[in-house]
């Protein structure tokens, strides 16, 4: 039954009422076939099961259900195919967790360019961890506009998981698994929304969004829950991030959930305008929540974390990288994954904060080194630290205190439990004076400290 007829068929039906055909109208839903939902794959020579690979027989099912402007229905069953083009409009559609789709060869399983409206919906995508070419995805997207992918799995993908280039649409849903290298990388994106996916044991990013040029880019990172992301390049930070924006603008990192990635669990470099909240980060092996290099504007507010080196950090106004709001924030049991780390820095701190930044109403606890550091060196400027708590750091707020160091406001905060001091002024790891938020401390020109609460 084609779509014209079905739709035909369902108005006379409904015209007539449910007392005239009872029984058919009560046995019509159960009864339809797959194929009154589009066309069956299988109608068209598609072999489930099958160990021959279905490549062709697939690709010229997916062009003629794209032409008729139909979904292509995948029933329950293994499907051997490689290099699939998916045209303009196409839609294909599966039983979620039993129509498998396995990786036979080519650059991509799946592969799309300059094809608006497409959609894949149910399917299971298994690369077998065959490697994958160089700069391309399992699934692999370019310029395409109304992408949607819903309840989907990408399993064991040799190299990258979702690759898009250019694109506007949605991930939702979906679970991508074992990717050799990054889960789910968006270059270039034209408005993307990752929301509810699972994303587990990726060999180098969980989700990484990239531009070309800084500029916006306004993806929506949401409510995901991303585990176990490895550092298999290696490098400095470019890898082992659960969630990684560079050069990208505007971008809204909100309400996910992440365990255990090498590095940083949302790391923004030269991403203006970034909003990271409402995240919950557990064991991070570095900076958990980061804002880095040449960027203005960051907001870190209401997140959980709960095992990192550093909690929070806001950086290198050295590069440009400048005004921020870190608020409402819980961290804790902050400390180097080396326990005899080297000297010369420090290792274990809650939030980090250089330049024109409020730091307000968060709570840091157990910190081997400091609490909250302000500044580094010279790189200090219009930095407000009120009403935190700190318990249980050497330090509880470490402020620079050098020539050439800028401004900054220290009040309104409880510091309890320190080993070291309340308030120190710092040569970048170094104290170089008592305690300052007693009556009587020696009072710095830079430095405004009033009000806070010891003990």
């Amino acid at each position: 039954m084609d779509r014209r007829k079905l739709l035909q068929w369902s108005g006379a039906a409904s015209a007539l009422g449910a007392a005239a055909l009872p029984e058919r109208a009560a046995a019509a839903p159960a009864q339809a076939p797959a194929s009154a939902f589009g066309l069956d794959a299988t109608q068209m020579g598609v072999r489930p099961g099958s160990a021959d690979d279905q490549s062709a027989v697939l690709q010229r099912a997916i062009d003629r259900a794209a032409a008729a402007r139909v979904p292509l229905v995948l029933p329950p069953g293994v499907y051997r195919a490689g290099a699939l083009k998916l045209p303009q409009g196409a839609q294909l559609v599966g039983m979620r967790g039993a129509t498998h789709l396995v990786y036979t060869g080519g650059p991509s399983l799946f592969g799309a360019e300059h094809a608006d409206q497409i959609s894949l919906t149910g399917l299971t995508l298994d690369g077998m961890k065959r490697q994958l070419p160089p700069h391309e995805g399992l699934l692999h997207i370019e310029a395409c506009r109304g992408v949607r992918i819903a309840d989907c799995a990408i399993l064991g993908a040799g190299g990258t998981g979702i690759l898009f280039v250019g694109v506007e649409g949605e991930v939702t849903g979906s679970a991508i698994t074992d990717a050799a290298d990054i889960a789910l990388y968006s270059y270039d994106a034209a408005g993307l929304r990752i929301s509810g996916n699972a994303i587990a044991n990726a060999g180098n990013n969980g989700i990484q969004i990239l531009r070309g040029a800084q500029g916006h880019d306004g993806t929506l990172v949401l409510d995901n829950r991303i585990d176990n992301t490895n550092n298999r390049l290696g490098g400095s930070g470019q890898y082992g991030n659960a969630i990684n924006a560079h050069r990208a603008g505007d971008v809204i990192v909100r309400g996910n959930i992440i365990r255990q990635c090498a590095f940083s669990a949302v790391r923004g470099n030269s991403a203006s305008n970034i909003q990271i909240t409402g995240n919950t980060v557990h064991q991070a092996g570095e900076v958990a929540l980061y804002s880095e290099f040449g960027f203005e504007g960051a907001i870190i507010a209401q997140n959980m974390v709960d095992g990192a080196e550093t909690g929070i950090s806001v950086a290198n106004f050295n590069e440009g990288g400048r005004l921020a709001v870190v608020q409402g924030n819980i961290l804790r049991n902050l400390k180097p994954n080396d326990p005899n780390p080297p000297p010369g820095d420090l290792w274990g701190i809650g939030i980090y904060v250089e330049a024109d930044t409020v730091v307000s109403a968060n709570v840091v606890e157990n910190a081997r080194d400091a609490g909250i550091a302000v500044g580094w060196g010279s790189f200090l400027r219009d930095v407000a630290v009120t009403g935190n708590v700190v318990r249980q750091a050497s330090i509880g707020i470490a402020v620079s205190d050098v020539p050439g160091a800028g401004s900054a406001l220290i009040s309104g905060n409880v510091v309890t439990g320190f080993r070291r001091g309340a308030v120190m002024g710092m040569d970048h790891a170094r104290p170089v004076t008592g305690e300052l938020a007693r009556d009587g401390a020696q009072p710095r020109a830079h430095l405004s400290i009033a009000g806070n609460r010891i003990g």
